[in-house]
């Protein structure tokens, strides 16, 4: 491993999963990327030099032992859930989750505030990876991945594990009353993510609200696994959108079943 590689730092998720689940997400430090997308930017569509980007992904394929490149998404808030196969992995997808049955095909996601969601089951046959913020909660992301995983057969919902990774906090993530409508309307129980500043803002816990939406939608509270990081406030760790505007960087979270 070169000097460039060893310099990265990622975060292995805290979970009870499956031994030959392998899962990271990636943080700023490291990698080549100039200020301000300073320096282990992952994303091609936030102006910073395409090649430093592609040997930002080089490193990751080296640092993590990566048994294929990530299968990156176009991410679009939605709702969109698609099922990785070897025959489709190198295709760029419109959507906002992936999941797949097969083994070394890596599901991918992109985050700098919004939450990064991984899914396997706990006969280590089925991985899935979703991108959700608040329009991605409120189109019901998470409930579509948990409903593709049904639909396939896989297994039955007693059987995931899920771990949420590092987002914005709701010490810090301010909103307005249309956020909570859309939430609320999605799930009304989703009202206790919300805590009230006055009559049109709120700090929003998207973490808590992605734990209950979970919960209402099927799983119990032991099958999720959170940790408590802030993108916003740690910015030696991580990018944030909602703090640096549009010239800042993405982590990638992602999730693959190994055979080895």
């Amino acid at each position: 491993m070169n000097i460039q590689a060893a310099s990265l730092q990622t975060i292995s998720p805290q979970w009870a999963a499956p031994e030959n689940i392998r899962a990271l997400t990636t943080t700023r430090k490291g990698g080549v990327s100039q200020p301000p997308w300073d320096g282990f930017n992952l994303a091609t569509h936030v102006n910073d030099n395409l090649d430093d980007v592609m040997e930002n992904r080089r490193l990751l394929k080296q640092h993590a032992n990566l048994p294929n490149e990530p299968t990156w998404l176009e991410q679009v808030h939605s709702n969109e859930a698609v099922q990785l196969t070897k025959q489709n992995a190198k295709q760029l997808f419109r959507a906002d989750a992936t999941y797949t049955t097969e083994t070394n095909i890596v599901c991918c996601v992109m985050t700098a505030d919004c939450l990064p969601v991984l899914f396997c089951n706990k006969q280590a046959t089925w991985v899935a990876a979703a991108h959700a913020g608040w329009k991605g909660l409120a189109n019901g992301i998470l409930k579509n991945v948990m409903a593709m995983y049904i639909k396939q057969g896989a297994g039955q919902l007693s059987d995931l594990l899920v771990w949420i990774g590092p987002a914005i906090s709701g010490r810090v993530y301010q909103v307005e009353g249309d956020v909570k409508e859309a939430l609320e309307r999605q799930d009304p129980g989703l009202e206790k993510a919300f805590t009230a500043q006055d009559e049109e803002h709120f700090l929003l816990d998207s973490r808590y609200a992605a734990q209950l939406q979970l919960v209402e939608n099927g799983l119990h509270e032991s099958q999720i696994a959170t940790e408590d990081f802030c993108t916003y406030q740690d910015d030696k760790r991580f990018y944030s959108y909602r703090r640096d505007g549009l010239n800042t960087g993405r982590m990638a979270s992602m999730i693959w079943l190994d055979n080895s």
